[in-house]
């Protein structure tokens, strides 16, 4: 899914075959199960599982799909899933952040690593790359739901750090621990968003030459071919692609 990067863009438009749609919305529906296990199963107290079941929403997801994956976090004999976060770099010294939801750690840094070092990268230690990156909440809203005088007056008073005008929508950026607040203020007065959820967004971005970005992208493909892996971040601009 790689959060809503520039990456997620480009996969957009390449289209989505039956089977990639298939595996995204098993990833999806894993986190909706996650959040309903560990919180409250009705999505207005649990602000995690309401993100979950809007990205649910946003990818097309059946809504029996959604109803069915919140059933099964009261299933005995359900997974225990952990989040890991697992750190490493690709060719052309491009830093990865990598985010599961899995209930076998082995497995997931044994497949992670391979692939790695099948094209030329390794997988670091725990702080290797994210010191690369700043961890923050985003949020996107259609230019046609509302003003950007309200946008911005709605923003700051919920406390985000940043409001960008952007080609066709607003991108909020705020601080990670105040991405449900800010969300929260929003959804008082926009019942549907783009996009939201929270990123690792790169300090600084690489610029790499054609077909070095389609390299990158190979790995990027390959990666989110896991079944463990939900969010892949890179710092490295996908634009020539």
């Amino acid at each position: 899914m790689a959060g809503h990067s520039h990456w997620a863009g480009i996969k957009h438009k390449k289209g989505r075959a039956d089977k990639e749609r298939s595996k995204i919305f098993s990833k999806l529906s894993r986190e909706i199960t996650v959040a309903a296990k560990l919180g409250d199963k009705d999505p207005d107290m649990n602000p995690r599982l309401r993100t979950a079941i809007q990205a649910a929403k946003q990818a097309n997801m059946p809504k029996d799909n959604i109803s069915r994956s919140i059933s099964k976090s009261e299933m005995s004999d359900e997974k225990n899933y952990d989040n890991l976060r697992y750190e490493g770099f690709g060719p052309f010294n491009i830093a990865f952040i990598i985010e599961t939801l899995t209930d076998n750690k082995n497995r997931s840094a044994s497949s992670i690593r391979t692939i790695l070092q099948k094209n030329g990268g390794r997988l670091g230690e725990s702080g290797s790359t994210t010191h690369l990156f700043y961890n923050c909440g985003i949020i996107h809203i259609d230019k046609k739901k509302i003003s950007e005088e309200q946008i911005f007056e709605i923003a700051i008073n919920s406390g985000a750090k940043e409001c960008f005008n952007l080609d066709g929508y607003y991108e909020i950026i705020c601080e990670k621990e105040d991405f449900y607040k800010v969300k929260s203020d929003l959804e008082k007065n926009l019942n549907i968003f783009e996009y939201s959820g929270i990123e690792w967004r790169p300090i600084n971005y690489l610029d790499l030459k054609k077909e070095e970005t389609e390299k990158i992208v190979e790995i990027l493909e390959s990666l989110e071919e896991l079944d463990d892996v939900q969010n892949v971040y890179i710092n490295a601009n996908l634009g020539n692609i």
